[in-house]
């Protein structure tokens, strides 16, 4: 009898440790896009109602509102709280996603860092040089900084749309430039459109974020703590003239994010043990807090603002900024105006250059040791679209702009968010047409990716299954007792039939503290190993996960015509204990938290595990497999 199987559980869940089985990255890349079409709606809503009712739209956003308390305060209309206040927790969860890629994304391997940087750069260099080339001595020229940063949510969402095409790696590639993006356009504003500077209030911010790395230092946990005191450096920049959203990018750079650790999710499990054998509500507080201080800070954090600032905070800015009044009188002077040239140019034109020109030199001066980690044309396509500049350019064009030349400012970052998108789509459908070799080639190019795999595959010691020589090895580090590879297995069996050259490794990551039998299946599977029938007794424990007792082993044992008196043996003198540990070892220092966790040629799977996701994500890594060969 085959154990039961959760019909309705998704093909993406696994046996965790931690709360949660997807990963930061793809959080945000799926919240990035889901926002995307609510970032549209309120940008029409805007311009719907800016022109419906122009002088409701102004006097709403102008209404004045006032926050005191012991005598004093702030006070400033609703467009000011919107774009001051809230668009600050909107850079927090900027410094946040900039801290993880640094501690466990992409840039996490230090030399990667330049190509980013470069084209972060020369991303931003090249159009604002365009934009002063159309304003350059006029008063217009103080708005250089809008034509400089793209608005990530909006741009990967559309490049979902528009970019069906294009390698998924050209999404983390573009995150990576555009967290440089926001960092350098943050500096921008914080040095060139801070006005009027009170050095006193700007003294008291500086201390208090003194205070805050102080405390931080001393190993403080308390949320509630770090609140209080961004908020009253949020109120002293605000005050001294500098630009007052900067605090929420500094409070997110100083949170670190790293994985769960295998000690820690095993505290947690225990805590929640104690408390299902008394459930007090102190124990319930200690359950809590154990598996709260299992996730790093940052994954915290982004996991309560990131929703929040994507579907509320952002919108509601588009809402607040995008509206101006359309008619033939405007349009008759915005399409003429240097200033919205100088921004739809700088976009459609200046950003792709710069970030292909700034990517193809990197790649040039390092003999090709620093590349693009997709082909150049998806890099061309991550640069158009990278011309959706909506959020801190509107934001910078508040700052810079007033009255008809805000008007043209805003025209111009609105037709470019318009032209990019299908700049990509024209890219990509061009892709398509190419031979299907040069289409790979331009697609997924050469450069090395990184591999999260800690142990290679060795060949004389690891569970082998496929051809020895196939261009793709997938890796799973399973537990036999584990509902979730025994979905699996099947697929797995279907992968490798229906593809045919992939080497397929089974690693042993028994869950001992939510598996009270996965230890003793998996010393069942090396002893039979150690009769040449590894696989039959693997297939037979996924296959009979109810049936894992002392007792089931032997009879599995038997079904399969082993030696019973050396099975016995070596499952009672735990033969294969050493080699397990080796597995979970490996696991460990893999950064894998729970089962099934899969690794295709040597870098973490982080979708679904059906057959098409798994399918879809073996063809590329062959892809670029078969590519490397012919170049090498």
């Amino acid at each position: 009898m085959t154990a039961p199987r959760r019909e309705s559980t998704p093909p993406s869940a696994r046996t965790v440790w931690a709360p949660t089985s997807t990963t930061p990255l793809r959080d945000f890349l799926r919240t990035e896009t889901g926002s995307a079409l609510v970032l549209l709606a309120a940008t029409l809503a805007a311009l719907v109602w800016a022109n419906a009712a122009p002088s409701t739209y102004e006097q709403f956003w102008h209404t004045p509102l006032s926050i005191t308390a012991a005598g004093s305060g702030v006070s400033q209309d609703l467009r000011q709280w919107v774009n001051t206040g809230l668009m600050t927790f909107f850079f927090f969860v900027v410094g946040l996603e900039a801290r993880r890629e640094f501690d466990m994304g992409e840039l996490r391997d230090r030399r990667r860092l330049l190509l980013p940087l470069a084209a972060g750069i020369g991303g931003m260099i090249v159009p604002v040089a365009i934009y002063l080339g159309f304003n350059a001595g006029t008063p217009a020229a103080h708005g250089w900084g809008i034509a400089m940063s793209t608005d990530t949510a909006f741009a990967l969402g559309m490049l979902a749309l528009f970019g069906s095409h294009l390698p998924a790696r050209l999404r983390t590639y573009l995150l990576t430039v555009t967290v440089v993006d926001d960092l350098l356009a943050l500096a921008v504003i914080a040095i060139f459109y801070s006005e009027h500077v009170t050095p006193l209030p700007l003294l008291s911010a500086t201390a208090v974020f003194i205070v805050i790395l102080t405390v931080r230092a001393l190993g403080v946990r308390h949320g509630s703590l770090y609140a209080l005191l961004g908020a009253v450096a949020w109120v002293a920049l605000l005050r001294s003239g500098v630009e007052p959203v900067i605090i929420g990018l500094a409070m997110g750079l100083l949170t670190y994010a790293s994985p769960a650790s295998r000690g820690d999710l095993e505290r947690a499990t225990d805590l929640f043990r104690l408390f299902r054998e008394q459930p007090t509500p102190a124990l319930a507080r200690s359950a809590q807090g154990g598996l709260t201080s299992a996730i790093s800070p940052n994954e915290r954090l982004q996991q309560l603002y990131h929703p929040w600032t994507s579907y509320v905070i952002v919108p509601l800015f588009a809402l607040s900024n995008a509206g101006i009044t359309l008619s033939g009188d405007f349009l008759a002077h915005a399409l003429l105006s240097p200033i919205t040239l100088g921004v739809l140019l700088a976009y459609t034109v200046g950003k792709p250059a710069g970030i292909i020109a700034s990517s193809w030199l990197v790649t040039l001066l390092s003999r090709g040791r620093v590349r693009p980690p997709v082909g150049w044309a998806a890099v061309t396509a991550g640069g158009a679209i990278a011309g959706i500049g909506f959020t801190v350019s509107l934001l910078i064009a508040t700052l810079a702009f007033d009255g008809p030349q805000l008007q043209q400012a805003k025209f111009g970052i609105l037709a470019a968010a318009l032209c990019a998108p299908v700049i990509t789509w024209a890219v990509s459908r061009a892709t398509t047409m190419l031979p299907v070799r040069l289409r790979i080639r331009a697609l997924l190019g050469s450069a090395d990716t990184i591999v999260d795999l800690a142990a290679p595959v060795d060949p004389d010691r690891d569970h082998l299954r496929g051809p020895a020589d196939a261009p793709v090895t997938v890796i799973e580090y399973g537990d036999f007792e584990c509902p979730y590879c025994g979905q699996a297995e099947p697929v797995i069996r279907r992968v490798l039939a229906d593809l045919g050259d992939v080497r397929y490794v089974w690693r042993h990551l028994p869950l001992t503290d939510v598996h009270p039998f996965a230890q003793l299946a998996a010393q069942a599977g090396e002893a039979a190993a150690a009769q040449g029938a590894f696989w039959q007794m693997h297939d037979r424990l996924l296959a009979h996960q109810d049936r894992l007792r002392p007792f089931d082993l032997i009879d599995h044992a038997r079904d399969l015509g082993l030696d019973l008196d050396r099975f016995r043996t070596d499952l009672h003198d735990q033969a294969a204990a050493a080699r397990i540990a080796a597995d979970v070892d490996s696991a460990d220092v893999s950064g894998v938290s729970g089962t099934p966790t899969f690794f295709i040629n040597g870098r973490r799977h982080h979708g679904a595990f059906d057959l098409d996701s798994l399918s879809s994500a073996i063809r590329s890594a062959r892809a670029r497999a078969t590519l490397d060969h012919r170049q090498g």
